[in-house]
């Protein structure tokens, strides 16, 4: 069904290009129309400033994506903080923005690196497992909710990750991995760079300085 999408070595046709630019537009516009603002009894959607907010998030995701500290050799890195950004989104809107934003910067996530075995691989590694960084917002009205927020988000989107690589990638395990820990090398490898990431940013992010920045943007994001 795909296939005029896909090259033969798994990368994105012309048309699976832009395929996947109408979709990302498709999602734009569903967080536009359908994600509640602040007022969500009322029905109010997304101000303007709050999908200012949300785009500036995504660029900056986007953006230090590219800044990459270690690169592991199958997929996956330690970048400057990319995920960050996206949980702020949940943090500061609550789960449906972050989400959708999530999600939105996975299309563009595959669009950056593609790589294609089926559709339900493409949804683990981009669709689902970035868009799981929305559940941040779980903790939005929480003690320490960034902190608390940002882990589980990482956590979660390391669950999407290893089911791909259960499903499609263990036939790249190097041939002197431990067999006795066969069944878990698609947690090892992917909690690895999510872990080692996320310990630099909880860090980060705890810094009394950077703690102060971070309330003061929250509070021009939310008034």
């Amino acid at each position: 069904m795909f296939q005029f999408m896909v090259t033969p070595d798994g990368g994105l046709t012309g048309a699976g290009y832009a395929v996947c630019i109408v979709v990302a537009a498709v999602v734009f516009v569903l967080a536009v129309c359908f994600i509640p603002g602040k007022k969500e009894s009322k029905g109010k959607s997304m101000s303007a400033k709050q999908l200012a907010f949300c785009a500036a998030a995504m660029a900056l995701a986007y953006l230090t994506s590219y800044l990459r500290v270690f690169e592991l050799p199958f997929g996956g890195s330690i970048t400057l903080f990319s995920m960050l950004f996206i949980v702020l989104i949940g943090y500061w809107y609550g789960v449906k923005a972050g989400i959708m934003t999530g999600l939105a910067f996975g299309i563009l996530q595959f669009l950056q690196e593609p790589y294609v075995l089926s559709f339900f691989q493409v949804c683990c590694d981009y669709v689902f497992a970035f868009a799981a960084l929305g559940v941040a917002g779980f903790f939005r009205n929480a003690k320490h909710g960034l902190m608390k927020g940002y882990v589980v988000a990482v956590l979660a989107r390391g669950v999407f990750h290893s089911l791909g690589g259960y499903l499609f990638w263990m036939s790249y395990m190097p041939d002197n991995f431990p067999k006795s820990l066969a069944m878990f090398y698609p947690i090892i490898y992917n909690y690895s760079y999510l872990l080692a990431e996320g310990v630099l940013t909880v860090i980060v992010i705890s810094i009394p300085a950077v703690q102060n920045a971070l309330a003061r943007v929250k509070i021009l994001a939310t008034e």
